[in-house]
């Protein structure tokens, strides 16, 4: 679509903006950055579709053209909702409109709109799901549900970690994991992981893994989890969340913390992928868009 540039009702809408944007001072600059970036996305496809000559008359219609628009691209949920609430941040900084655009409710964007059944926790569902672990005196399983939940780990992931690996990343600020088909990656730890570790290594002999008793087994441990969410999944969210939509949650979060640092969306996902330890794009893409998927 870069013909469009050369077009006069897209340089009419770019002068508009230009003049807009010069008198923005509302959040980072590297925010408002990408914010313009994905402004002048959507003036490309209003300059196309819709010849608009002012942008104090956006209105809803365009927004849902809009967003028809970037679902047939197969956009990520999290791409998505960035470029809407680009469109919004702008729109509300304009003087004179004559709609107010719907909000992601109005629109009833949720994330499973663009994949299967939306995985991802929330934070009451985990905060809740943390109770009934310390209710219950499963001290392990707290620990557990907060390594998914701040690191992105897979449940084996998780009951791998023994104390030599907790202890280094106390000491080097990032934790050494193994992970699916073998391969290896670090992962930074924040301070709900130093927490988590400093106090597990309290309680666990050295040598030993973190998670797994030394006469059990780790696929049994592994499952005994299992078991416990998805019973007790039931008093608060029905069968939605698994284990490893932990995982997606940590995704979005990372995501969305580099979207605001100024990363493209491509950037971003390739900085989420490198986290995840999978390193492609098409499965980042899925966490995303909270398709189903146990990669």
């Amino acid at each position: 679509m870069t013909h469009i540039y050369k077009n006069n009702t897209y340089k009419n809408l770019e002068a508009q903006f230009n003049k807009l944007f010069r008198h923005i001072n509302v959040g980072s600059y590297k925010t408002r950055e990408r914010y313009a970036k994905a402004f002048k996305r959507f003036m490309i496809f209003l300059a196309k579709e819709y010849n608009l000559q002012k942008l104090s008359n956006i209105s809803q219609k365009h927004i849902l053209a809009y967003l028809k628009y970037m679902q047939s691209k197969n956009l990520a949920a999290s791409t998505v909702k960035t470029e809407l609430a680009a469109i919004r941040f702008f729109h509300d900084s304009m003087p004179y409109t004559r709609e107010k655009l719907p909000s992601n409710d109005d629109l009833d964007l949720k994330r499973r709109t663009f994949g299967g059944v939306d995985r991802t926790w929330t934070n009451q569902e985990y905060n809740l799901m943390q109770s009934q672990a310390m209710m219950t005196g499963h001290k392990d399983y707290v620990a557990i549900l907060s390594l998914a939940r701040y690191a992105g780990l897979r449940l084996e992931e998780c009951f791998r970690i023994d104390t030599n690996d907790a202890r280094k990343a106390l000491e080097t600020g990032r934790l050494f994991v193994k992970g699916k088909g073998g391969l290896t990656r670090y992962v930074p730890i924040n301070k709900p992981i130093r927490i988590t570790l400093t106090e597990v290594l309290k309680t666990t002999p050295n040598g030993q893994k973190l998670f797994v008793a030394p006469y059990d087994k780790t696929h049994l441990a592994m499952k005994r989890l299992q078991c416990f969410i998805s019973y007790h999944r039931k008093t608060f969210t029905g069968n939605r969340i698994t284990f490893h939509g932990l995982r997606h949650t940590f995704a979005h979060e990372q995501y969305e913390k580099f979207i605001q640092e100024g990363y493209s969306d491509y950037k971003a996902r390739k900085k989420v992928s490198e986290l995840l330890g999978h390193h492609r794009d098409d499965v980042t893409r899925i966490y995303l868009s909270d398709g189903d998927d146990n990669a």
